[in-house]
């Protein structure tokens, strides 16, 4: 079973930097692809980005483009979301999920990590 762990949220103000980190453990965690969600209070959750884990492609949502960088390092297992000019409505809980292949559906969910933006 493939466990995540969410790390590096926290209270920062207005344009701001955060990097969360996901870690994963388990001997079947093998990704075809990571990605990072956010849930707000009262909103659906949404997708923030992603990255091809052989290879490294990404993919972002136009509301982080630009400011918003995902990483991998495959030695460790570990997904990054680096977060620069972090925005009010930025905050959010943040989710890092494991896609298995390129068919299936996100089938591992992290538990979240809290980021608050203040203004």
């Amino acid at each position: 079973q493939v466990q995540l762990v969410e790390s590096g949220g926290g209270l920062v103000q207005a344009g701001d930097s955060l990097r969360l980190s996901c870690a994963a453990s388990g001997r079947t965690f093998s990704p075809y692809m990571m990605g990072w969600f956010r849930q707000a209070p009262g909103k659906e959750r949404e997708f923030v980005a992603r990255i091809i884990w052989s290879g490294g492609s990404t993919y972002y949502a136009d509301s982080v483009k630009g400011r918003f960088t995902i990483a991998r390092d495959t030695a460790k297992s570990t997904v990054y979301l680096q977060m620069n000019s972090l925005k009010p409505e930025d905050t959010a809980v943040y989710y890092c999920a494991r896609k298995g292949g390129y068919y299936t559906d996100y089938d591992n969910w992290g538990r979240g990590t809290q980021v608050t933006v203040s203004s």
